[in-house]
């Protein structure tokens, strides 16, 4: 394990990487944790780097920028994080075609935005090196995710945090996953619990609903009961199914170390 900057002079967003041993370059994936855009849940990040890492998979959990930042803040370090990863793969033993991003809550949110992002998502300069390679990820893994900022189904909490109070920072419905679907998206596997009370499941089926329509290849989950933020959900007999259905997926799309 070891931490580092995510932008140069920048102390405050950083990177830590847990790669693997690996006789050839290993896969890897950003992990971006929730806590509706106000902080970040400690349960899902290094315990999931560390799951990740069994599976043969370098992993490389990010401290993106929430609330009083706004968006595109946190985008712009997640697709910096994505580039990093690229940019230093070989310093970290990692095939940089094959980079994917895992989130939980609204750091799935975050990690749909850059799945689906058709911009540059480059900070106003200084560039470097990093910012050259590309920051769409390869597939993404998406659980209980914030997918929808408008409607019913819209998480309050995560698009005021990420928004403003007014929304002053953007438009919820160009920043809604399912409506920035398109033939691009990499593949995506999603997950989420029927009676969810802080993120309504119908984010998870309408991200699924667009990305069928899309054509994009997706494998979706709903388990019938469990609260939001389970994370690697050990203790749970059946929640805890999502890791090794998630691992099936990786696999079946060539991360496998």
């Amino acid at each position: 394990m070891s931490g580092h900057r995510l932008w140069p002079g920048e102390p405050g967003e950083r990177i830590t990487a847990y790669p693997v041993p690996s006789e050839r370059p290993a896969p890897a994936v950003v992990v971006l944790p929730g806590g509706g855009y106000t902080r970040l849940a400690e349960h899902e990040n290094e315990p999931v780097a560390r799951w990740l890492n069994t599976l043969g998979i370098a992993a490389f959990a990010l401290h993106y920028r929430v609330a009083p930042h706004r968006h595109p803040l946190p985008l712009l370090d997640a697709a910096r994080a994505v580039r990093w990863v690229r940019a230093h793969a070989t310093d970290h033993g990692v095939d940089p075609e094959r980079v994917g991003v895992l989130g939980f809550s609204a750091g799935g949110h975050l990690a749909g935005l850059l799945a689906t992002e058709t911009g540059p998502a480059l900070a106003e300069g200084p560039h470097d090196e990093v910012d050259a390679q590309e920051a769409r990820p390869d597939l993404a893994v998406l659980c209980y995710p914030v997918v929808t900022l408008t409607g019913p189904a819209a998480h309050a909490g995560s698009v005021a945090a990420l928004l403003g109070p007014g929304q002053e920072a953007g438009d919820p419905a160009e920043l809604s996953i399912e409506r920035r679907v398109g033939p691009r998206t990499p593949p995506v596997f999603v997950w989420h619990t029927a009676d969810d009370a802080s993120v309504p499941v119908d984010n998870a089926l309408l991200l699924t609903s667009a990305l069928a329509r899309h054509g994009v290849p997706v494998e979706a989950h709903v388990y019938p009961n469990g609260a939001h933020g389970l994370g690697l959900a050990v203790g749970d007999p059946v929640v805890g199914d999502w890791t090794s259905r998630c691992a099936v997926f990786l696999r079946s799309h060539g991360f496998t170390g």
